[in-house]
């Protein structure tokens, strides 16, 4: 079966649903956009279970299968093919999206049964037909083998990203979110697009990979470092440049600091919405593309440090942030934001292999505990302030283990999924020799970000499930929610307990079937990093060290009493947020509404006044004396013969005079 199908089957679903929804009753337009997106899945897996199958990869030969569809433009040097890949690191996101993507679809076809925001059910199909674009746009992001293709998937699933939050469009914030998404995703986009325009110019192809004795650029650039830096480019910081730009565009899509603002405001979407897009696929499009772009990077060691830092920060500011909310998804949305600051940490370390663990593991936690949210808010009617729950566990048994046990995994807790990906990522930061001071620095503000994450899961779980009933009409109403809800919970739960298992960290002791996720991934980071950086071999590899069994320790014993602490502090004090005071005191938009805003305002105002007063002046000006002179002009013509006439004979006077004179 082609890869091809991967993207046609969604694509499939969304003109089935798009034609022809608004005529087909509930919840078949559901069902269909399921059903395309499992179908999805299941080529997706074959494909990957022959990969596997010949997956004898090394440095020299690479296990990898590139389809071409159609040559989609041949001009001059430029020739970009419609081409498919799949290899080790673009399977696993493809499993991930289709697979989690199917298990969101099979739950949308329950919670969007009765949407009380479209009662009479209009939108119902135009729900699905967006979701299954936004698959078929995502899968070309992470199966294109080149970087204008995968510009085509990035603004894709922007795109669909714009219309399934402002889904409910009729809602303000859900029409100010979407747009906020979308125009923040353009700034991010810019530098990507220029980024890509750079690395084609320094190398002369947007290819990956090349064929034959035409390198692509990702290999072309393992092998001549140098070209990078040379003529212009070499002007303007060659290598370092391109990667600042490629990581612009990783900060809109993956939400990092600046750009990050758009992500708790597009909860405004529905929340299967936000568990697809804004936990498990959409938001990690960043990191994927760093990843692949993995030999850039290794060449930009100053990038590289650039990204770890930014992913700290914004890790330990949205976990502070977290901290202070009481609505449910927003919680989740700004721990979304601190663990995409996490695999930022990661891939500023070089850790690629850790990097993208976390984006497998977190795949299925946070969409788990988007979904949970989705099920409590369901059972609840609309209500998302967590002051008004509590003592849900009795009423929504299912719901309740399901986000306990994804709740203990974003916690870290051992021996939980998230534990083993994030304290993976702490100890290669802690590893790295570049930069160490600032390296350790990063790895203690790691360790204080995992404390917090735990904190403020603790004390989520404890306030929507824990303790007495703060509400007494809304807990009387509560119910679980149905099996097509909970199905997916149940599965999502038990990946985020067993997924871990599949990346133990290399300590000595351990079985080699425990480290199947870096022996996946080694040859594709392998290929590209080579061995003449020296932090390849801990990207790939993650070396036995002592600080991995410290860490190892560590990591847990901050999880389980991070999660302890929260939870008393739930328990004990849940009808307020941890953090006291007004929560605009840790965002970043109160900043950009006092500065950028203000600014921008006050500079549409200045070039409003100088289109008014300047430019209109000057052209009304123009009118007036043309009107004047045109005045003047009419008393000439007086429709009468005798005064041309005169006219023509003073004319001939003048004439005949100044003829005379000279």
């Amino acid at each position: 079966m082609p890869l091809y199908l991967i993207v046609l089957l969604p694509l499939l679903g969304f003109v089935v649903n798009g034609l022809f929804g608004a005529k087909i009753k509930k919840p078949l337009p559901g069902v269909i956009a399921s059903l395309a997106v499992g179908a999805a899945f299941v080529v997706a897996l074959l494909r990957v279970l022959g990969l596997s199958a010949g997956n004898s990869a090394t440095a020299d030969e690479p296990n990898r299968i590139v389809e071409t569809a159609y040559t989609w433009m041949n001009v001059g040097s430029l020739r970009v093919d419609v081409s498919f890949l799949l290899d080790p690191l673009s399977a696993i996101m493809i499993l991930v999206i289709t697979g989690i993507g199917f298990l969101i679809h099979l739950y949308s076809v329950g919670y969007m049964q009765d949407d009380h925001n479209d009662p009479e059910g209009r939108l119902y199909a135009r729900y699905f037909a967006w979701l299954n674009l936004f698959i078929a746009f995502m899968s070309v992001l992470v199966l294109a083998d080149n970087y204008l293709l995968m510009f085509v998937g990035w603004e894709g699933v922007g795109l669909c990203s714009y219309f399934l939050i402002g889904y409910w469009f009729k809602r303000e914030d859900a029409a100010e979110a979407s747009k906020k998404a979308f125009i923040v995703n353009r700034i991010g986009d810019f530098g990507f697009l220029l980024g890509i325009m750079l690395l084609f110019t320094a190398t002369g192809t947007l290819r990956y990979f090349g064929t034959g004795d035409s390198p692509g650029a990702l290999d072309g650039m393992a092998q001549n470092a140098q070209n990078f830096n040379a003529g212009t480019l070499g002007m303007m910081g060659g290598i370092t440049l391109i990667t600042l730009l490629l990581f612009v565009g990783a900060c809109g899509k993956s939400a990092q600091i600046p750009l990050y603002t758009w992500l708790p405001d597009a909860m405004a979407g529905p929340t299967p919405v936000s568990a697809l897009i804004h936990a498990a696929t959409m938001v990690t499009a960043g990191v994927y593309m760093c990843a692949r772009s993995s030999a850039l990077f290794e060449a930009a060691p100053d990038t590289k440090l650039i990204i770890c830092i930014i992913g700290a920060l914004t890790a330990l500011f949205a976990g502070l942030t977290a901290l202070a909310h009481n609505d449910i998804k927003k919680v989740l949305a700004y721990s979304t934001v601190s663990q995409l600051g996490f695999m930022f940490m990661g891939i500023g370390a070089g850790a690629y292999v850790a990097a993208i663990f976390h984006v497998f593991t977190h795949a299925f936690f946070k969409a788990c505990l988007f979904l949970g949210a989705g099920s409590v808010i369901h059972a609840l009617h609309g209500e998302q302030d967590m002051r008004k729950m509590g003592g849900l566990a009795a009423k929504m048994k299912a719901t309740n283990i399901t986000f306990l046990l994804s709740g203990l995994a974003l916690a870290g807790a051992a021996p939980l999924a998230g534990f083993f990906s994030k304290d993976e990522i702490i100890a290669e930061v802690w590893k790295v020799q570049a930069f160490a001071p600032i390296y350790q620095i990063i790895g203690v503000v790691a360790l204080v970000t995992a404390f917090i994450t735990a904190l403020y899961t603790g004390r989520q779980y404890a306030q929507v499930f824990g303790g007495k009933p703060r509400d007494e009409h809304l807990h009387e109403h509560a119910h679980e929610s149905p099996p097509v809800m909970t199905i997916p919970l149940w599965i999502l739960a038990a990946g985020a307990v067993v997924t871990g298992f599949f990346g133990v960290p290399h300590i000595p002791g351990v079985p080699e079937q425990l480290h199947a996720f870096s022996n996946w991934l080694s040859p594709v980071f392998v290929e590209r990093a080579g061995e003449a950086h020296a932090s390849a071999d801990a990207a790939v590899h993650g070396a036995e060290h002592p600080v991995n069994w410290a860490l190892l320790f560590l990591g847990g014993a901050i999880g389980w009493a991070g999660w302890f602490l929260g939870r008393a502090m739930g328990l004990r004090d849940g009808a307020r947020a941890v953090l006291p005071g007004s929560t605009s005191r840790l965002s970043l938009d109160a900043l950009y509404n006092a500065t950028v805003v203000r600014f921008g305002f006050a500079l549409s105002a200045a070039l409003r006044w100088i289109d008014e007063k300047i430019v209109d002046g000057f052209v009304n000006g123009v009118g007036v004396f043309v009107g004047q002179v045109s005045a003047a002009l009419r008393l000439t013509q007086t429709s009468f013969v005798r005064n041309y006439a005169l006219g023509m004979a003073l004319g001939a006077a003048i004439i005949i005079a100044l003829l005379a004179v000279r």
